[in-house]
């Protein structure tokens, strides 16, 4: 009885999580909404604006010096709160497009998005490019249309954008009334009611006013008849052209559900979050190598998904960001480390407020613990409790520009050393090493990449550094059961040739032209544009 109550106890954890990530173009705010988030789980009591200068403090999820001096946010943040018997997870990413890689392995670590629609502008250039990755794992997504206090675009116009751009079907499930300067709040069409906030942008507003029916005549006194019509008569269209919400449709990623609001003024932000702990799947099964582990089995799996260094500058601490797949995580408990093939014991598992840590003596499948590492972990990385599996779908892509790393400062070699090996270990950008002279490339997918690299070399580990552009479009992974073929490929190009971090070989084209002349003459050979392949001997 006892083994059946503890076995109880373990699903019930597993059903009532909730881990997401939420994604946007820069500025549609997604960082706001975040914090809108926390403000009604109780996890924080005021918000910051990451743009105002007058806020009291920065926002919570950007705590990263250059993110409060740049007003975006860099690096994924990890935020948990308890609402309504529900734990839910929160990744906050980076919107901005130069960090997308770190936001696609953000994306491995959650079992649905919330995508932020700014409703002036619409879909734009990263929210498809964002889309397209949900696409891929048939990410269930919910869609906030965010800023309805400002002049924007009609709001069947943006729910037409929304299912052309973005190839997905759409569902309203909360309906604005008014836009702009009219703008009063929103009607929960999934639960029938109407819910009227007062805008305040730093604290949660007290009164709240719920009217059950459209029909009632309070809903007139209250906003107006001229407005309480227009809803009625929008309602009643949106009943009519869109059909009924489908909750698996919904979780195989195919229908969008689609809220309104204003995320800075609390409108709109209590009725998704509602919905979402409701709908929004529990923890899923993930892919590995060998087979499927799903969250209710017993034993502990887990990966690493994310690596940070300095989170705390005072303590110069690294630590590796695990998604929990299945299983129990306990405190001091030894677990394999499947690529180093050892046994691993963690004395002070983190979970997160953002920068905030806490000590945690167990977590569940859909939970993300973080890890005190010493060097041990790299991203893509697998703990279990024995079993050598290895989970997948957390590749490095071929960067797009090219730097070489010039050290400004000969005395501070060995900092700028180490702080190169981390910060590449967390997946900022990738590190190539060429020969002769033991020349550090370092690629990226974006220019503000190397801003954030040289500003913390120099502020987190005392260390100047510049970079000289390289004339590289592109590198390539290259592989061959063809050891001559490989040896006089290895010859012939070896002034563009470099190691990775793992010792693997790497074609550097100085154009994608030039990378089809060599794939073409050298057939034998299989270039990879991502680090997840296996070699041809394997």
């Amino acid at each position: 009885m006892f083994i059946f109550f503890i076995l109880f106890m373990d699903i019930q954890n597993i059903s009532k999580r909730r881990t997401f990530g939420i994604i946007s173009h820069p500025d549609a705010g997604k960082t706001t909404l975040t914090e809108k988030f926390l403000l009604f789980g109780g996890a924080i009591q005021i918000a910051g604006a990451v743009k105002s200068n007058k806020a009291t403090r920065a926002a919570t999820s950007d705590f990263m010096e250059i993110e409060k001096q740049r007003g975006i946010s860099v690096a994924s943040s990890v935020m948990g709160f308890d609402y309504n018997d529900y734990k839910v997870n929160i990744l906050d990413t980076p919107g901005h497009k130069d960090f997308a890689e770190d936001t696609y392995r953000t994306l491995t670590a959650v079992d649905s998005v919330i995508l932020v629609v700014d409703c002036v502008k619409g879909v734009e250039d990263q929210t498809r490019k964002l889309m397209e990755v949900c696409r891929m794992r048939n990410t269930p997504v919910i869609v906030f249309i965010n800023k309805m206090d400002r002049e924007g675009q009609d709001p069947f116009d943006l729910l037409d954008e929304i299912e052309k751009e973005l190839n997905i079907h759409t569902r309203p499930l909360s309906w604005p009334i008014g836009i702009g300067s009219s703008f009063k709040g929103v009607y929960n069409l999934y639960e029938k009611k109407l819910q009227l906030f007062s805008a305040d942008k730093r604290k949660i507003a007290n009164d709240v006013l719920a009217i059950k029916s459209l029909d009632s005549k309070e809903l007139d006194e209250i906003i107006g008849e001229k407005a309480a019509n227009k809803l009625r008569d929008d309602a009643e269209l949106v009943e009519g052209v869109y059909e009924p919400f489908n909750r698996d449709l919904y979780l195989e990623g195919y229908l969008a559900p689609v809220f309104f609001g204003s995320a800075i003024n609390n409108f709109g932000v209590q009725e998704l979050l509602d919905t979402f702990v409701q709908i929004a799947p529990e923890p899923r099964s993930r892919e590995s190598e060998t087979r499927e582990v799903k969250p209710e089995e017993k034993k502990f799996t887990g990966f690493i998904f994310k690596i940070h260094a300095n989170l705390d500058p005072n303590h110069r601490d690294r630590i590796a960001f695990c998604r929990i797949v299945s299983g129990k995580f306990e405190r001091n408990k030894f677990y394999q480390h499947t690529r180093l093939d050892k046994k691993i014991r963690f004395s002070s598992p983190t979970s997160f407020m953002a920068n905030d840590k806490s000590v945690i003596d167990e977590a569940y499948p859909g939970d993300v613990v973080g890890l005190y590492d010493t060097g041990n972990f790299k991203i893509g990385d697998t703990l279990t409790e024995g079993e050598m599996i290895n989970f997948k779908g957390i590749p490095s892509f071929s960067p797009e520009i090219f730097k070489e790393l010039e050290n400004k400062d000969p005395l501070k070699t060995k900092q700028l050393e180490k702080g190169i090996m981390q910060l590449t270990d967390e997946g900022v950008a990738q590190l190539f090493i060429q020969q002769p002279g033991n020349i550090k490339i370092i690629g990226t997918v974006g220019d503000l990449q190397f801003d954030v690299i040289q500003f913390r070399l120099l502020h987190e580990y005392g260390a100047s550094c510049s970079f000289r552009p390289l004339n590289y479009e592109k590198a390539c992974w290259f592989t061959s059961k063809d050891k001559k073929a490989l040896e006089r490929f290895t010859n012939l190009k070896k002034h563009s040739i470099a190691m990775d971090k793992e010792g693997r070989p790497v074609f550097l084209a100085d154009s994608l032209w030039a990378l089809k002349i060599n794939q073409d003459n050298f057939p034998e050979l299989s270039f990879h544009t991502t680090s997840e392949f296996k070699t041809d001997n394997q």
